[in-house]
């Protein structure tokens, strides 16, 4: 379950995990909290950890600065999987890490891999011995903190969001591999031209991990030429054939693109549209999910400005269905951009949620008795709808001053037509009608 901090990889391993940073000066990126003068570098230097949890994608250090803090601070580390822990292994950490203290007077630092897999009792079982100082716990994950950890936990520990690896620092990690005879390639005889790194690193996606995964996999393909290992453009398109770029279905990046493209949409700008629709879609998001999305948009931002959006949503989601990827992709592409430049309302939005609050507040308010149905005859002789007024027979086909609410609601406005596309004619219509009342 548990292992001695150890920063080195055998020569056997792959090369991300021999080119793992040791110190805080090899480590790359994260200059947000780790330049001179941040809390976490300056908590780092004092060798005074404390509870934490870096949340961030995949390959941005998570789990080596974990590591290189621990034995800056000189602690006993434990690591965990939440993949493969449980409570047990949660109370075997604790009882050991209380064994180190009483034998070798050293902290613990338990550090635990996606952390946002442990459920509501896993989390809680650290509460006590986080409370107690029996351990520091250093949590990694992928997922927003905010909603994969339970309050009382998150109280104790302190955020750290990492950002991915920008391509430049990507470079440089490369360039430290291909000189480095010890850990890294520079024992081989590898010719790699500048606009070929820079490629491998925007692929890499700001992904230090696959950064070097590729790099390593096109050195194995390279070909030798004149007793020089070449890995050209060729080699490289070899190397990536199906390459995605990163989607994490149903984590916060899924919700962060799906919201960019949502935004897009609403902001008329139908060229960020198309991208992210584009991102989503490379990155193997299934196009039936953004097809249910753009209904969405249709009534929730356009709305009865231009009515026909949500018929064009609804046919590119029945043309994909029909004919499947990639050819039904192009009929939400165009639902997409005609979304993005339609006159935008979001005034049916805006009243189906206020009169939602109303429904779910006013309590079971009785239908006035003018609207109730009388299919019986004691529901005629109850009242039950005698007056109504039959809104055809009268002019403009509007019963003036009808009132259609429950009393205590009488009166109450929800839909407030925009400016904008066939909403206008719709406010004008609403007005003259009004006056009339």
């Amino acid at each position: 379950m548990t292992k001695a901090v150890d920063l080195a990889a055998p020569l056997g391993a792959p090369l991300a995990a021999r080119m793992r940073p040791r110190t805080l000066d090899e480590f790359i990126g994260q200059q947000h909290l780790l330049a001179k003068g941040k809390s976490l570098r300056a908590a780092i230097e004092q060798g005074v950890p404390h509870s934490l949890v870096f949340w961030g994608p995949p390959g941005v250090g998570k789990t080596t600065l974990a590591k290189i803090i621990a034995t800056g601070a000189a602690c006993h580390f434990i690591e965990l999987s939440a993949v493969m822990a449980g409570v047990k292994e949660i109370r075997a950490a604790v009882a050991e890490a209380e064994q180190v203290r009483l034998s070798r007077n050293l902290n613990t630092v338990v550090f635990i891999d996606e952390i946002h897999r442990f459920s509501k009792s896993q989390q809680d079982s650290l509460l006590a011995p986080i409370e107690s100082g029996s351990i520091i716990l250093f949590g990694a994950t992928t997922e927003n903190p905010s909603f994969e950890l339970n309050n009382a936990l998150l109280s104790r520990l302190r955020v750290y969001v990492m950002r991915s690896i920008e391509q430049e620092a990507l470079i440089a990690l490369m360039q430290n591999a291909l000189a480095d005879c010890e850990r890294g390639l520079g024992r081989r005889s590898l010719v790699i031209a500048p606009e070929v790194l820079a490629l491998i690193a925007k692929a890499a996606d700001g992904d230090a991990r696959r950064c070097l995964n590729i790099l390593q996999i096109a050195a194995d393909l390279a070909e030798t030429v004149d007793g020089k290992d070449i890995v050209d453009r060729a080699t490289l398109d070899e190397v990536l054939q199906g390459h995605a770029n990163r989607f994490d279905k149903g984590g916060d990046i899924f919700y962060d693109q799906i919201s960019a493209l949502h935004k897009s949409v609403r902001g008329t700008d139908p060229d960020a549209a198309l991208y992210w629709f584009c991102r989503m879609l490379d990155g193997g998001c299934d196009p039936l999910y953004i097809a249910r999305r753009v209904v969405r948009m249709a009534s929730e931002d356009i709305g009865n400005a231009d009515p026909r959006a949500l018929e064009l949503a609804l046919n590119a989601a029945q043309a994909y269905e029909r004919l499947g990827g990639p050819e039904g992709e192009l009929s939400l592409a165009q639902a997409i951009v005609y979304l993005a430049c339609a006159p935008k309302s979001n005034a049916v939005y805006v009243a189906y949620k206020a009169a939602m609050a109303d429904a779910k507040t006013s309590g079971s308010l009785e239908v006035p008795i003018h609207l109730r149905n009388a299919p019986t005859k004691l529901m005629k002789e109850l009242g039950h709808g005698a007056q109504y007024r039959y809104a055809h027979d009268e002019a403009h086909a509007y019963a003036a001053g009808e009132n259609y609410f429950p009393e205590p609601l009488e009166g109450k406005r929800y839909y407030f037509p925009v400016e904008r596309g066939l909403e206008i004619k719709i406010k004008d219509k609403l007005a003259f009608l009004r006056k009339l009342s």
